[in-house]
């Protein structure tokens, strides 16, 4: 089954990228190597919550952002493979051979220490929408403060076939 078909299963579609903030790119490659830039949980274009997760947002709907920031990193992946004549949208994402590093921030409360769980939302909706592909190794760092006030944000690396 093809990441396309995962993704409609899920009742997902992989987002419009979202415009840099800054001087960079949603994502380059290298060889056979996608890095994304970190991306955050951005909806319609705009952060459905922001603030410090353990005070201003919960856990659960954390990882759920953390879910949607993975949505996003898999659309630039697909946006970059499109762009080099590769298959387009969703399909794009059957050119994945292995995501092999994910790393998610978490800006926290001071008392916060589970980041673990929160980023695996990000985690579970590689695995969902890639199968063994998704399966990767990753960091969950908290942080004081991340871009626009958003809870998490997620990067990814990824490897194309050839």
């Amino acid at each position: 089954m093809g990441a396309a078909q995962r993704l409609a299963e899920l009742g997902l579609s992989l987002p419009a990228v979202a415009a840099p903030v800054a001087a960079y790119v949603p994502a380059v490659r290298s060889g056979r190597y996608v890095h994304t830039s970190g991306q955050l949980p951005f909806v319609d274009g705009t952060l459905p919550a922001t603030g410090k997760v353990g005070a201003d947002v919960g856990p659960d709907e954390a990882a759920a952002l953390a879910r949607t920031a993975a949505i996003n990193a898999l659309a630039a992946v697909a946006a970059l493979v499109e762009r080099e004549g590769g298959p387009a949208g969703a399909d794009a994402l059957d050119r994945v051979v292995r995501v092999v590093k994910v790393v998610g921030f978490v800006a926290s409360d001071p008392s916060f220490t589970a980041q673990p769980a929160v980023i695996n939302g990000a985690s579970l909706l590689l695995h969902d929408v890639l199968g063994e592909a998704g399966v990767h190794a990753r960091s969950a760092v908290g942080v004081a403060v991340l871009p626009l006030d958003s809870p998490v944000e997620v990067e990814i690396v990824v490897e194309l076939a050839d």
